[in-house]
């Protein structure tokens, strides 16, 4: 990542720049350019077109030159209870969370590849970790994501390009506010400065809160049996 003498990205781009963390990571960035990428942002951006996203990064470049961070930031929640017995409302989630994240992320790769330098900040979440009954589509989709971002990043290695993981727990925002409150709920002013800090450490995967990578780590091995039984 590119930055000038006060530790500044020069230019951001939030794919989903409707998205309350993805404008919070803007901010606590401060670039000297911020681009909005979505449905109704200044720059049309649609994360189930996947055959528009080469044109829309393509036109971004060819404007504003070299990206310094680019954050994927769309996705979709979902309604469990519908999803899970409807097929087309389970693709639909995958759709926008997997396929759009898989082909947005490809496309920003490759150009901070030949670029030579810039990170890109793939949003996934502590629900792909270990994929639960309550909301195992929107979990697998983020599982897919997650483990996509980190193989990206290991093909960007030696090439001046990264890729940083961002694994939050619940955050209040837009897309929670009518879900009941999680332990360790954060902020998405939280995500970001945790986001801020792993783009400045060099990191390739943050947790937030911090605290989620212990948990997780037990979690994701306990015997499936008494997994079920869990209240999470």
């Amino acid at each position: 990542m590119v930055t000038d003498a006060l530790g500044r990205p020069g230019t951001v781009l939030v794919l989903g720049g409707r998205s309350d963390i993805g404008l919070a990571i803007a901010q606590a960035l401060s670039p000297r350019t911020t681009l909005l990428a979505g449905r109704g942002c200044p720059i049309e951006f649609d994360a189930d077109d996947v055959s528009s996203h080469q044109g829309v990064i393509d036109a971004v470049v060819a404007e504003h030159g070299d990206l310094d961070v680019v954050v994927l930031a769309f996705g979709v929640l979902g309604d469990q209870a519908v999803d899970e017995v409807d097929p087309s409302r389970a693709v639909a989630v995958m759709r926008t969370n997997l396929l759009g994240g898989v082909s947005a992320a490809t496309v920003v790769a490759n150009q901070l590849r030949a670029q030579g330098h810039g990170s890109l900040v793939v949003l996934s979440s502590v629900a792909g970790e270990r994929v639960r009954r309550s909301n195992y589509v929107y979990g697998a989709s983020k599982a897919g994501l997650d483990g996509f971002a980190l193989g990206l990043g290991e093909t960007l290695r030696g090439s001046g390009a990264k890729v940083l993981v961002v694994r939050p727990g619940f955050v209040h925002t837009k897309m929670t506010q009518a879900l009941p409150k999680a332990p360790l709920a954060t902020t998405p002013e939280k995500v970001a400065e945790v986001t801020r800090k792993g783009l400045a450490s060099g990191a390739e995967v943050v947790w937030a809160p911090g605290a989620l990578r212990f948990v997780m780590s037990v979690l994701r091995h306990v015997p499936r049996g008494l997994f079920r039984r869990l209240p999470v």
